[in-house]
């Protein structure tokens, strides 16, 4: 069921929210258990898909991106057309993510594409070595992430996909990959746990492997899409009643002014002492993103600890660690 087919009500959805969240935090400490050492990540991708906003992983090859999203995916109980997953490379088509073009079609005038088992089908994307693409795949992408949509016979068309999960081995420097970056808001590194955890990572793999030889997925179906998805609809209708209010309805209600403030002042000593781009988009997809953190969470009023997911904000590799010290210097002195 795609959210354009299915609108819930606040009331509808009041009943039932808490038990809705507790599934979904249920799912990702479960899921977590099966990792070494990826909880961080899990929250995030669990955040993100609450708010519908791209996740970028990046990580050397070897390190669970792809392990993380599949399984997921896998614990929300996705299949067949639902879930959509490629490998880029500089040869890739756009046929080959948005499906190829309808022969029989075409012969009658009409450029439309075959998408059955493509992207514009999918509700979970996962693009691996996203900033591989040509520059055909490149335009494709940013209109779909941007918009949700993507062009037949030269008419907007609307995908279903509520998720972008994507996965690079490191970040390029190049400017025409900016806009892209720019897209993923949160960016997190899945580093190697060998050095540290050795033991337990060589138990976890094991486990894996007799999963996958038994075909068993003891994390499949813990939560769905559709939890996900009146989630995100509860928290629209909160902060429609907040836009109702007022200028500044939800911010009074659900940011206390020493988050608010402390909020501000992190990111402007990040964009200041540290060179890191916080576009005017970006400031308002992490509002929304920090009131995910704390309606899953804590139930609803943005806390510190939420103040986190400024970590993984930069769009170079060479602040990453630069910004995650800094947030965590500046949420400790306040």
């Amino acid at each position: 069921m795609t959210e354009h087919q299915k609108q819930y009500t606040f009331e509808e959805l009041q009943g039932e929210i808490e038990e809705v969240r507790g599934r979904i935090n249920a799912m990702r400490k479960t899921l977590s258990g099966y990792f070494v050492e990826k909880s961080e990540i899990i929250d995030l991708m669990a955040i993100a898909t609450l708010a519908q906003e791209p996740l970028l992983l990046i990580g050397r090859p070897g390190t669970a991106k792809s392990d993380l999203v599949v399984r997921f995916c896998q614990a929300l109980g996705l299949g067949g057309e639902e879930y959509f997953e490629y490998m880029l490379t500089k040869f890739t088509e756009p046929s080959e993510i948005v499906g190829p073009i309808d022969i029989n079609r075409l012969k009658e005038g009409r450029y439309l594409r075959r998408v059955q088992g493509k992207l514009p089908k999918a509700q979970i994307v996962f693009l691996d070595e996203i900033f591989k693409s040509n520059s055909a795949i490149l335009n494709t992408l940013l209109t779909i992430i941007n918009e949700r949509k993507f062009y037949q016979d030269g008419k907007p068309e609307p995908v279903s996909m509520k998720m972008l999960f994507a996965a690079t081995n490191e970040l390029p420097e190049f400017s025409e990959l900016d806009a892209l970056k720019d897209r993923f808001v949160l960016k997190a590194e899945s580093v190697s746990v060998k050095d540290e955890h050795f033991d337990a990572l060589l138990d976890a793999g094991l486990q894996g492997e007799v999963y996958k030889s038994f075909n068993r997925r003891p994390w499949a179906g813990l939560c769905s899409l559709e939890d996900f998805l009146k989630a995100k609809s509860y928290l629209d209708h909160v902060m429609m009643q907040g836009a109702r209010s007022g200028k500044g309805g939800d911010r009074e209600r659900y940011c206390p002014p020493e988050i608010y403030t402390l909020f501000k002042r992190v990111l402007f000593t990040l964009e200041k002492e540290d060179g890191v781009e916080v576009t005017d988009r970006k400031v308002v997809k992490l509002y929304r993103l920090l009131r995910a953190s704390a309606f899953l969470f804590h139930g609803g009023v943005i806390q510190k600890s939420d103040l986190q997911l400024l970590r993984y904000i930069p769009n170079r590799a060479q602040d990453f660690k630069t910004v995650r010290d800094k947030v965590d210097q500046l949420l400790r002195m306040d």
